[in-house]
């Protein structure tokens, strides 16, 4: 059975025309939802519509921005529909995956869908990288500073407190206060404070040299644990 949708994003809009085309297409029933942004997911009619489909079932809208607005909610919402058996057809597009030369174009929309993924994927890795150039932090901020952290190793390896203790202090995890502890064994390329880096490259070279040695030192053992 044909079944059309026909939506509006304000209430103000009129059906009229949609509902033309669609009844021309042989539409007996059609689904109307008014006031509902293309950027919505779905439409509250549309979402009854989707879940009642069955095999056999075509759904038909006037033109592709009905169902939504962007190619990847598109492909969606047809892949349940074919998943439920159904066909889809627009007819401005003059897409119909009833017919090969429609699931065709429907393959071809899909195949750009993950064409511009990839896309947005490839410019956000390349931002992230020219952000890290720059001397920005990329993600979270994170939760203890440099002078926090070497606190903190003042404390553990004096032998004043422990590594719980010394989490609740600043209000971290221990797992974060680890993490935290782990990031002055890392290489001094990967710090920026020339004065902080320097000392800390002279303290990681230390505890990789007691490493090598299978001798650890008491901080990179504390860490270790």
């Amino acid at each position: 059975m044909k079944i059309g949708y026909a939506r509006v994003s304000t209430e103000e809009q009129n059906l009229s025309l949609q509902k033309q085309a669609l009844r021309s297409a042989g539409c007996r029933d059609i689904v109307e939802d008014h006031g509902v942004s293309g950027a919505a997911v779905a439409g509250p009619k549309l979402a009854e519509l989707l879940a009642k489909l069955k095999k056999g079932d075509v759904l038909i809208v006037w033109r592709l921005d009905r169902l939504g607005r962007s190619l990847e909610q598109l492909i969606k919402m047809i892949t349940a529909i074919g998943k439920a058996g159904a066909g889809f057809a627009s007819l401005t597009e003059a897409i119909d995956t009833t017919t090969a030369g429609g699931r065709l174009v429907f393959h071809m929309m899909g195949a750009l869908a993950e064409f511009e993924r990839g896309l947005i994927a490839e410019r956000t890795r390349a931002g992230m990288k020219a952000a890290k150039r720059r001397g920005k932090h990329v993600g979270r901020p994170p939760k203890l500073s440099r002078q926090q952290i070497l606190h903190a190793r003042e404390l553990i390896t004096s032998g004043k407190e422990s590594r719980n203790s010394v989490a609740e202090l600043f209000k971290v995890d221990v797992k974060t206060l680890r993490r935290a502890l782990l990031w002055l064994l890392r290489p001094r390329s990967q710090h920026k404070d020339d004065d902080v880096e320097h000392a800390i490259w002279r303290f990681a070279t230390h505890c990789y040299d007691a490493r090598k040695r299978e001798q650890r030192t008491p901080f990179a053992r504390l860490v270790a644990e």
